[in-house]
């Protein structure tokens, strides 16, 4: 049954996904997750659109991943989406073994949407509520271990509206499980006072990567993963809108 303690914001960014079958992860990328909900090499639309509706109801009844997993493994196994298999890539046309369905792969597919859903709810919220609770902490998660960059952004606070939340809003990499938490004008003076947080932006530098799908050169902060660097909440026609711009700048910089 629902839980009521979900915000709406959550299913509703959920539920606005397009379905978008892809055979690699690198297939549907960055700020397209904001549209399309995929997973790779899950090439079958109807199986592609059942699982999407038990991400739904996971999110919406908060269920543990036990309790997603139970739910999902039959129907993989059922329509035949589970173990090694061998697919033909659409992209290269190379025929090799590839690992479908697994324990593994349930626990990628629902930390992955429960994590950006809950993020880019959040990001919602904290759009419409930024007057009140104008900053964002970020914490680290309950993880056992944690890049060593994302303990140093820990206690990072800043503007809700800072650049860096673009790029640097959770979760930044699989199995990332740090968050941030939006508080107001008062308490963002007690911990500057009392020395617990960091107010200016961390510069640890860039890396470049190289999509091989695409061939394009991506520059990516340290301590994100590929495909992680953008803010679930900020749909990919805005993201677009300001990577024109910013290319725009840098030419006219130039």
């Amino acid at each position: 049954m629902p839980n009521d303690t979900i915000p709406h914001e959550i299913l509703a960014w959920f539920d606005a996904k397009k379905l978008k079958p892809g055979f690699d992860y690198r297939d549907v990328w960055k700020a397209e997750h904001a549209n399309a909900f995929t997973v790779a090499k899950m090439l079958n639309a109807d199986l592609l659109m059942d699982v999407q509706a038990m991400v739904h109801a996971a999110i919406e009844e908060g269920q543990t991943f036990k309790q997603f997993r139970d739910a999902l493994k039959p129907l993989l196994v059922k329509e035949g989406w589970w173990g090694v298999q061998t697919m033909v890539d659409p992209l290269t046309k190379e025929s090799a073994p590839v690992q479908l369905g697994s324990t593994k792969r349930i626990k990628t597919i629902y930390r992955t949407n429960m994590r950006t859903a809950r993020a880019a709810g959040q990001w919602d919220r904290a759009q419409r509520t930024k007057r009140a609770l104008p900053y964002l902490i970020y914490e680290l998660g309950p993880s056992k271990e944690h890049r060593h960059e994302h303990e140093v952004w820990a206690g990072t606070c800043l503007p809700v509206d800072h650049p860096w939340w673009q790029t640097h809003m959770t979760p930044n990499g699989w199995g990332c499980a740090c968050r941030v938490r939006q508080i107001s004008e008062r308490e963002y003076q007690s911990l500057v006072e009392s020395g617990k947080v960091n107010t200016t932006a961390p510069d640890d530098g860039t890396k470049e990567w190289v999509n091989k799908r695409t061939g394009e050169v991506e520059t990516i902060p340290k301590g994100i993963d590929p495909g992680w660097n953008y803010n679930p909440g900020i749909k990919r026609d805005q993201f677009l809108k300001d990577q024109r711009a910013a290319k725009e700048k840098a030419l006219f910089k130039a």
